[in-house]
C-alpha cells in the first residue's frame, strides 16, 4: 500500500471513530449536559470539537508512524485500538447513559491506556509517542473535568 494511503487511513480511522462518537454526543448534549452542574473552568462547548479533530489526526499520524515499518508490532496496533475504543465509549457513557461515575472510571482507564500507548510507542518512534502528549494532556482535564462535574451533581 502506498505510504500517502497508509498515511490517510491512519488519520481517516480515529476522526471516523471521534466522528460518529461526536454525533452521539451532540444529539444528547441538548437534554441533559447543560442542565449539568459545571465547574468554573469549563470550557465553552465549542471548543470541543476542534480539540478533539486535532487530538485524532494527531493519533492517526502517530498510528501511522509506528506502523509504517515493514514487520508491525501487533501489540502496538492493540494498545492503539484500545484506547481508541475507550475513547469513543467513554462519550456513551458520559453524555447518553448520564452514569458520571462509570463514565468517571472508565476514563481513568481510558488515561493509563494512553500513557500505556505512549510508553510503547516511544520504543518504537519518538515522535509518534510525543504527538500522543497533547491527548493524555487533553484527557487529564476532561478526568478533572469529569470528576468536578461528577461531584456536583
Amino acid at each position: 500500500m502506498k505510504k500517502s494511503i497508509k498515511l490517510i487511513l491512519c488519520i481517516l480511522l480515529p476522526l471516523l471513530v471521534g466522528g460518529v462518537s461526536g454525533y452521539f454526543t451532540s444529539q444528547s448534549i441538548p437534554n441533559r449536559y447543560l442542565y449539568l452542574n459545571k465547574p468554573s473552568f469549563n470550557p465553552p462547548n465549542y471548543l470541543f470539537g476542534p480539540v478533539w479533530t486535532l487530538q485524532y489526526i494527531l493519533m492517526g499520524i502517530s498510528f501511522y508512524l509506528v506502523i509504517n515499518k515493514p514487520n508491525v508490532n501487533w501489540l502496538l496496533v492493540g494498545v492503539f485500538i484500545t484506547q481508541l475504543i475507550l475513547n469513543f465509549f467513554w462519550s456513551f457513557i458520559f453524555f447518553n447513559a448520564h452514569n458520571l461515575g462509570l463514565a468517571l472510571v472508565e476514563i481513568i482507564i481510558l488515561w493509563a491506556s494512553i500513557l500505556a500507548m505512549i510508553i510503547l510507542f516511544y520504543k518504537t518512534n519518538k515522535w509518534a509517542a510525543i504527538l500522543n502528549i497533547p491527548y493524555l494532556l487533553w484527557v487529564s482535564f476532561a478526568t478533572l473535568l469529569n470528576y468536578s462535574i461528577y461531584s456536583l451533581n
